[in-house]
């Protein structure tokens, strides 16, 4: 039987890297009754993290799902990544939840990807919670947390709790909406006086607290200013109004290893936190009428689900990861994926706890859950009804920022990595790759280089391949800037019929992006018509192999004006070959330089540190094209020389703590400077010559 929509709460879980998101899903699993037991990260035993790189590296990769019954709701909750080249995940499983539980460290406050998931929340319009975690570590401090809270995040920040103790004697905290304390006895919470010390303090921030409650309506306010107080049912309803609609973001204590502030938490959000059912209705594209429509979160109307993520399990398969927005999804029902086409047959629907699946017979609107093996669908799909194809908005992810270039330790292994690659970017959307014909690599690209990485470890783990990570080479190309004219002569003799050919070619440049131009201006014959292409031939093999430093040659008019044969000895090998002699030799006097890749380059980084961004990309040989302020960031846009920007992921973020990001394409080529074309082709010898000797 689905659940009542009513009964639902979806929460996300964000926040900066390591501030203790795992932990916490674990702790509020273990209050209501979820697991028996309390995992722990440092064991590699909570619920949430259970892939193997996971595990290994005590940070989540994944967004995963986990639930739990509190006082007669059911509360789902998405346990998503927080540190930087996973933040997309976050960004996808804040598309299918109806409030974000942002996670903040005591000690560190608001850190990068904390103004990160802030904005994904902002972006879809989610009312939020903010939790002060681990306020029993040492150097905690609620106050300046909240301080950093209040200058760095936008939104009406409150405090309901204040903290009763610090560092490690922490052991609760004052309800300012109860005006209780509240300290944790045996795992369970007690409610007693505040203490004396904190007297001042309170009445000071339930002073702040009413006034907030009373700014979200008109009438209140007026009420509050005549009479300088709210009975406590008005502010109750007013509190949780204002949070549901996200005009006030409540901000409470908490320690999950001493299980402070979790059951607090858990009331919040069944109290204050808004259920599916709130949702005005869902927009999308109805395929029928083509035009945009919407969908009610209704358990009769058809079917909708959005795939948010998906996993890929050795032993089960594809794991598609959903939400349903509107309709009920049945198991072994049959239902369209309208963006690629495809009939899916659901099978097994499940409740997912981490790892483990329940089946279930269906799934009603507002719910999450788990569908085995459906053959095309992937993440950001949409699955719909077959009788009312409709399609939900894709969930946007973020273009990879670094490249490498794979290369398998063992021969015969290449058909194994770009099946094993294929099955990551299924899992994995932040991931691409490709071959790159002119450096003859296979590139994988992802959000930063820990990423790429990760993507390697998973490919040796779950798909036995091994392979080495390299810095992607540059294509560089060869051209002349002058013009040069020489002969090629090409003549065998041995035993029998011999070989003989003679070419006398012109080089000149043609313009950048001119390609190439192969001009025969033969007179009298003196190269038979028959051995023209030949000539052709052997000029366009010779540019393709490059003649410096091993690169295609690019941007050059080649002309064939005079040249001689012989009757039985002359053939189109013999003039192939005389060809590539006189182009190779005729190049090197026409004055050769290389051509680079330059890139468009936009970063955009805090205000403040937009000098140092800017100082640093000059020194990459960077011309600065503009810059814009918006607000406290800036965007700078540069082009750059692609060989300057391999190391820039690891520059950028040392530069800006780590709150800079940048997005690059191709535009065009330049010539290289000479001191930094000779080391090039120096490089291109030793490396041929070394693949010779192999």
């Amino acid at each position: 039987m689905a659940i009542e929509i009513g009964k639902i709460r979806n929460v996300g879980v964000v926040g900066h890297g390591g501030v203790g998101k795992t932990s916490l899903v674990e702790a509020m699993l273990f209050a209501t009754g979820a697991v028996t037991r309390l995992g722990r990260v440092d064991d590699g035993s909570t619920t949430t993290d259970f892939d193997p790189d996971e595990i290994k590296r005590k940070i989540s990769i994944n967004t995963s799902l986990a639930y739990g019954d509190w006082k007669g709701h059911r509360i789902n909750l998405v346990d998503t990544p927080g540190y930087g080249d996973f933040i997309a995940d976050a960004r996808a499983g804040l598309r299918v939840v109806e409030a974000a539980v942002v996670v903040v460290d005591a000690v560190a406050g608001v850190q990068v990807q904390t103004e990160k998931v802030w904005k994904f929340a902002s972006e879809y319009n989610l009312p939020r919670v903010v939790v002060v975690n681990r306020l029993d570590r040492e150097r905690s401090d609620f106050f300046r947390t909240f301080e950093s809270l209040a200058r760095r995040l936008k939104g009406r920040l409150v405090a309901l709790h204040l903290p009763v103790g610090e560092e490690s004697s922490f052991k609760g905290f004052v309800d300012l909406v109860k005006m209780k304390a509240v300290t944790v006895v045996g795992g369970k919470p007690v409610e007693g006086e505040i203490p004396g010390d904190l007297a001042d303090r309170t009445k000071e921030y339930r002073e702040k607290l009413v006034e907030a409650a009373a700014e979200t309506d008109d009438e209140l306010l007026s009420k509050y200013l005549d009479e300088g107080s709210l009975g406590e049912p008005e502010m109750l309803k007013a509190l949780r109004a204002g949070i549901a609609e996200g005009k006030l973001v409540p901000v409470v204590c908490a320690a999950t290893a001493k299980s402070i502030g979790v059951h607090a938490l858990l009331d919040l959000i069944v109290d204050s936190l808004p259920s599916p059912a709130d949702r005005a209705e869902i927009a999308g594209t109805d395929l029928k009428t083509k035009q945009a429509s919407t969908r009610a979160a209704d358990a009769k109307a058809p079917v909708t689900a959005l795939v948010f993520k998906t996993l890929s399990d050795p032993h089960i398969g594809r794991l598609s990861l959903f939400r349903v927005t509107s309709g009920t999804v049945r198991a072994d029902s049959t239902l369209l994926n309208p963006g690629r086409g495809a009939r899916e047959r659901m099978g097994h629907v499940s409740w997912l706890q981490g790892k483990t699946q329940k089946n279930v017979e269906a799934l009603g609107p507002g719910e999450i859950g788990v569908a085995q093996k459906l053959k095309e669908t992937l993440t950001g799909d949409t699955l719909s009804d077959e009788a009312h194809p409709f399609e939900l908005p894709r969930i946007t992810f973020p273009e990879p920022a670094i490249s490498f270039a794979i290369q398998p330790k063992t021969r015969g292994d290449e058909d194994k990595i770009s099946n094993a690659l294929a099955r990551i970017a299924e899992e994995d959307p932040t991931v691409h790759y490709h071959f790159d014909p002119e450096t003859k690599q296979l590139l994988v690209s992802g959000v930063g280089s820990l990423h790429v990485e990760m993507v390697v470890e998973r490919m040796k783990r779950k798909y036995n391949v091994d392979v080495n990570l390299l810095p992607p080479r540059i294509p560089y190309k060869e051209t002349v800037k002058g013009r040069a004219e020489g002969q090629g002569k090409y003549k065998k003799q041995t035993g029998g019929r011999g070989q003989y050919g003679d070419t006398w070619l012109r080089v000149e440049p043609l313009q950048r992006g001119g390609g190439f131009e192969f001009v025969d201006d033969v007179f009298g014959g003196a190269v038979p018509r028959n051995f023209i292409p030949s000539v052709e031939k052997g000029v366009r093999d010779c540019m393709k192999k490059g003649i410096i430093a091993g690169y295609p040659v690019v941007d050059l008019k080649v002309t064939l004006y005079d040249g001689s044969y012989h009757d039985v000895d002359s053939s189109d090998m013999a003039f192939q070959i005389a060809a590539s002699m006189g182009l190779q030799k005729v190049f090197v006097d026409a004055h050769p330089i290389l051509l680079e890749p330059i890139m468009n380059v936009e970063v955009t980084t805090p205000a403040d540190h937009a000098g140092d961004v800017i100082g640093d990309l000059n020194s990459r040989r960077g011309r600065i094209v503009g810059m814009e302020p918006a607000g406290e960031t800036a965007a700078v846009r540069a082009s750059v020389p692609m060989a300057e920007m391999l190391t820039y992921e690891s520059s950028l973020r040392s530069m800006t703590g780590g709150r800079g990001g940048y997005s690059m394409e191709f535009s065009h080529y330049e010539e290289v400077p000479s001191f930094l074309a000779d080391k090039v082709v120096k490089e291109a010898k030793a490396e041929k010559e070394k693949a010779e000797k192999h």
